[in-house]
């Protein structure tokens, strides 16, 4: 069976209306029976009248008020078109209507020219240029043959010669509009068009005014039909919304469309001086004046350019040189500040230059919360502070997102009491929107003598400085160094450390252990926690609480993170196979922060335990508790995806951050792990022991599972039996151990009843 063809789709109002003004014209133009085309005339006109009224509610056009203003003038027009034929004895009935339209049409290209940012000097002097041209013409060619018809009114006579000079201002104003555009939208195009169908109507109607008739053949409204179809399309067509818009080219004043304007205006007089310049003394004389008037304003026009081309040059290099943000000196203007004045200190003298660079703690912080709007809002309210707090002569200059750079010549006092100004800026809270923003700063001084290569100079201090200012955030926020030789030391041993792990990570220079999670009342292993572990072939053993901020700053935690989740979930899957664990162990590994935000990680995760053939409850989760703080949107759907797959997530070292009732009850976590420096203290500090009920009780509260870290005597294990902790682990039951080493002690202690015992050179487990 043959499918029903689908019905036919609407014409698009505009295009309907297009197609409905063209028949109308034929029809006006063939037709020999006036009452129909009065009828065709009035009802493309009352169409476009009502289109444009009806565009601010159609479309969501800016500014709302120009369209009406619009449909006021074809009104007005269309009342003068009405009259004009019945009025032929009274011609200045039809003009009161029509004069009105054209100052009504004005409003509305002003409006949008304004609403557009488009007024600007050029244009505005090539509008005056090509109106005193107009103007001119239409007086000694239209006008004054006109007014010297006998017989009527020299009022007539005048605005039939005037009416085309009404329509070139307009067309300029149009014009206008297409030259401050980027792109010409359908509707520009067909606005402009119908302002010049317009201008071509009303010049007929000055021909013949110059022989004395107002009123000739309906075929002379043509031109307005066709006009008031082109601004019905225009007012109805979707691209409307694009005509109040602010869309600004870069400014060219001598583009070759002005010239096309400009040249024909500025010949003007001379052709008409050589036409109808003889026919009088007057009319010399008014083709001079506006001769020198059209001269005058070309000149003005190219000094106006001159000026405006400096202006852009300078405009140019102040961006060029200064921070948009702040308008504070950029790094390139500082940086040539600084080597002016390394190369004018004078040689064997006590001051030097001081280079202090300013970074903003927890900034990153505020974007993530506030977003990146607030974010400059505090950017631009320290700068503030910075401006009021150095003296003057000391360059201040933003260098970065967050940074800031401020040169000071001097003694080491000097620089250290314009530290201690800076660091007062951050004294009170800084208000940024509706809310009050506490924020510190840490800053890195450097210094150099006199001499050497101001270039080279330069270049070392500003490295200096942003060394030691990384040193103060690594010492904690608030802070402030003075650069000293050692530090290029440490930042070389960091740069080693990096391509050293780097090189691990990619030849498999890194292993995993296991230590083992008992369960108290048995002391039998209910999981285990994957560690990773760097044995450097020449500077032995590294400690992760080394090389992991190393491979979180060097971009290097995701790629080591897959690493060490794949090798575990690898181990655990054969560990299973093999009977070494049963179904009710569990392997705990950790995830950084940074993992987090990666909305791809569950995805990952799901397919790697696909690929291991491992159930998500026999894998838990490890985070910090600065996940559920500074976690936005991205970390808490990952968390909440991760849950869903079945995994566990653990909040780590937990007590030591920032813990709150709260992030607990808002993040799908399952259970968490007591740091070790609350059960360092059992049956030693009391309140250590509170704080472990505490977390006890809450954690009980909300249905969490309780792990204890760092359990290392028996009385600590005792202690934390008696509080409620189900589970723990720690040197008392062994470190993180080989694969092959926990599969033998596991296998040992599923076979021996009573306390688990332990591998060699360890207490027993008990």
């Amino acid at each position: 069976m043959r499918a029903a063809a689908a019905p036919p789709r609407a014409r698009p109002w505009w295009q309907a209306f297009g197609i409905a003004g063209v028949l109308a014209t034929v029809l006006y133009t063939v037709g020999p029976n006036s009452t129909a085309d009065a009828v065709c005339f009035a009802v493309i006109a009352a169409g476009t009248v009502v289109g444009c009224f009806v565009v601010p509610l159609r479309f969501a056009v800016r500014p709302r008020s120009a369209w009406p203003v619009l449909g006021a003038a074809a009104l007005c027009f269309l009342i003068g078109v009405i009259l004009r034929p019945l009025v032929t004895s009274r011609p200045l009935l039809a003009d009161a209507a029509t004069v009105p339209g054209y100052l009504l049409l004005g409003v509305f290209f002003c409006i949008l020219l304004w609403a557009r940012g488009s007024i600007e000097r050029h244009a505005v002097l090539d509008g005056l240029i090509v109106c005193l041209a107009g103007g001119l013409a239409s007086v000694l060619l239209l006008a004054a043959p006109a007014a010297t018809v006998p017989g009527r009114p020299a009022v007539v006579s005048v605005l039939a010669g005037l009416y085309p000079l009404f329509d070139v201002v307009l067309l300029a104003m149009g014009i206008n509009l297409t030259f401050t555009a980027r792109s010409w939208p359908p509707s520009l195009v067909s606005l402009v068009t119908g302002i010049a169908l317009i201008l071509t109507g009303d010049l007929a109607y000055a021909i013949i005014g110059v022989s004395g008739r107002t009123y000739a053949s309906p075929l002379l409204d043509v031109p307005f039909l066709l006009a008031y179809t082109l601004i019905g399309v225009s007012a109805m067509h979707p691209s409307v919304v694009e005509m109040g818009r602010a869309d600004r080219p870069p400014v060219q004043a001598w583009s070759w469309q002005r010239m096309t304007l400009l040249v024909p205006a500025v010949a003007t007089p001379f052709v008409l001086l050589l036409t109808v310049g003889g026919h009088s003394f007057a009319y010399r004389m008014l083709i001079g004046a506006c001769g020198l008037a059209i001269v005058a304003l070309l000149m003005l026009r190219a000094i106006l350019a001159v000026q405006a081309q400096v202006a852009a040059q300078l405009h140019s290099e102040f961006q060029a040189m200064h921070d948009p943000l702040t308008g504070l000196p950029n790094r390139r203007m500082i940086t040539t500040e600084v080597e002016r004045l390394i190369a004018r200190l004078p040689v064997g003298g006590g001051a030097r230059v001081w280079v202090g660079l300013l970074d903003l703690d927890g900034f990153k912080w505020v974007n993530d919360s506030w977003g990146h709007d607030t974010g400059d809002q505090l950017v631009i309210e320290v700068a503030r502070r910075l401006r009021a707090a150095v003296p003057p002569g000391t360059m201040l200059a933003r260098v970065g997102g967050d940074e800031f750079l401020v040169t000071y010549v001097g003694d080491e006092p000097g620089a250290l009491r314009l530290v201690d100004e800076i660091q007062g800026c951050f004294a009170t809270p800084v208000p940024v929107r509706d809310t009050e923003v506490v924020i510190t700063a840490s800053i890195g001084l450097a210094h150099a003598p006199a001499g050497g290569d101001p270039a080279a100079v330069t270049e070392a201090l500003l490295r200096d400085a942003d060394t030691a200012m990384y040193r103060s955030k690594g010492e904690g926020p608030g802070r402030s160094t003075i650069f000293d030789a050692s530090m290029h030391d440490r930042v070389r041993e960091r740069i080693e450390l990096e391509g050293a792990l780097r090189t691990a990570l990619a030849e498999g220079g890194l292993t995993v252990v296991y230590q083992p999670i008992v369960r108290l009342e048995t002391g039998r292993p209910t999981g285990a926690e994957s560690l990773v572990r760097w044995n450097h072939p020449e500077r032995g053993p590294i400690p992760p609480m080394t090389f992991i901020p190393v491979a979180e700053d060097a971009g290097l935690i995701e790629p080591l993170g897959t690493w060490v989740r794949n090798e575990a979930l690898h181990q655990l899957a054969q560990w299973r196979a093999d009977g070494t664990v049963d179904e009710d162990f569990y392997l705990s590994i950790n995830v950084s922060p940074l993992q987090l935000a990666d909305p791809q990680l569950p995805a990952t995760v799901e397919a790697e335990l696909r690929r291991y053939g491992v159930p998500a409850s026999a894998v838990a989760l490890e985070m910090t508790e600065s996940v559920m703080v500074d976690g936005g949107g991205t970390a808490a759907r990952v968390l909440y995806e991760l849950r869903e797959l079945g995994l566990r997530l653990l909040v780590d070292d937990f007590g030591t951050g920032f813990s709150a009732l709260g992030y607990l009850r808002r993040f799908p976590v399952t259970g968490v792990k007591i740091d070790r420096s609350f059960v360092a203290g059992l049956g030693e500090s009391a309140e250590d022991e509170e704080i472990v009920r505490a977390v006890v009780a809450m954690s009980r509260a909300l249905g969490l599972g309780i792990v204890a870290e760092g359990v290392e005597t028996r009385a600590q294990r005792d202690a934390l039996a008696a509080t409620g902790v189900t589970q723990a682990q720690g040197w008392l039951w062994g470190p993180g151990v080989s694969p092959g080493d926990f599969a033998l002690h596991w296998a040992a202690d599923r076979h021996v009843p009573g306390p688990a015992p332990l591998a060699a050179g360890h207490q027993p487990l008990g």
